[in-house]
């Protein structure tokens, strides 16, 4: 079963969905579902310095031998990191955790206000040397989004938000499309809150399908790539198993309905 892949605006190529291993540790566990997800056919795997698991990533990819050049690894710069200098350095860090010489997506964790425009500045620089396929962000508004490409020269090719049936960012959306941002969803099962969704369980039981892979392949059909998070093997192959049905107009228009502009993750934007 092979996934659907997005073209990022430099022409880069980036699979629709990945592992997301926030929370996993970095004793083993981390490692077995890296390798987990890549057997089944996982070629993404998206963390963070913040998780700080970023070593185990690195281990499962080389144990994996899957060559390099066919997984797309994401990592991002922490909020304490920010700044031109700290940033250059947090990502040389990254990259000797990781133990590769290259990442294929070097995002901006969240806006840190006085910060995340010379942070940006620093991945530009990264991103010229060609250690980073390419840059981005995650959590920015639309405000945000604005600012920051009034004073840079590449527009981030990813923004990666809090994203589920119960927030929808229509408008976020609209304006990622019309500037060619790829939207990626975390949190896209509302920690298996979904699994109660009546109207998910429905459209579900039509495909044959859990209402977790209604939802994931509802994010993908909108064109938003995902990184469902799991360390559960069984977990792991389900999240993948979704590329064999396609929604309807009106189940899709079902679940738009369901938006509550509800978030569930908290905001960290104000930490330095």
């Amino acid at each position: 079963m092979s996934s659907i892949v997005f073209a990022l605006n430099n022409g880069l190529k980036m699979p629709s969905i990945g592992l997301g291993v926030l929370f996993a540790k970095n004793d083993g566990e981390v490692e077995d579902a890296v390798i987990s997800a890549l057997k089944s056919g996982y070629r993404k795997i998206d963390t963070a310095s913040a998780y700080q698991n970023e070593y185990g990533v690195g281990r499962a990819i080389i144990e994996s031998e899957i060559p390099r050049e066919d997984i797309f690894l994401a990592t991002k710069v922490w909020n304490t990191e920010q700044g031109y200098d700290k940033t250059l350095l947090a990502f040389e860090q990254s990259l000797k955790q990781l133990q590769t010489d290259y990442v294929d997506l070097y995002l901006i964790h969240w806006p840190v206000k006085a910060k995340y425009k010379e942070t940006y500045r620093a991945m530009e620089h990264i991103y010229a040397n060609g250690k980073a396929k390419a840059i981005g962000v995650c959590n920015f508004n639309i405000a945000q989004l604005e600012n920051l490409m009034a004073h840079s020269g590449i527009v981030p090719a990813v923004n990666q938000v809090e994203m589920h049936p119960h927030l929808s960012q229509t408008e976020l959306l609209q304006f990622a499309k019309n500037h060619k941002i790829q939207l990626e969803a975390w949190r896209p099962i509302m920690m298996g809150e979904v699994m109660s969704v009546p109207e998910l369980i429905e459209i579900g039981e039509a495909h044959k399908k859990s209402p977790v892979q209604i939802t994931l392949r509802w994010l993908i059909q909108r064109g938003i790539a995902v990184i469902p998070k799991s360390v559960t093997p069984h977990r792991i192959i389900h999240n993948f198993q979704i590329f064999d049905i396609e929604l309807t107009k009106e189940e899709m228009e079902i679940i738009e309905r369901l938006n509550q502009n509800r978030h569930l993750g908290e905001d960290l934007s104000h930490i330095e």
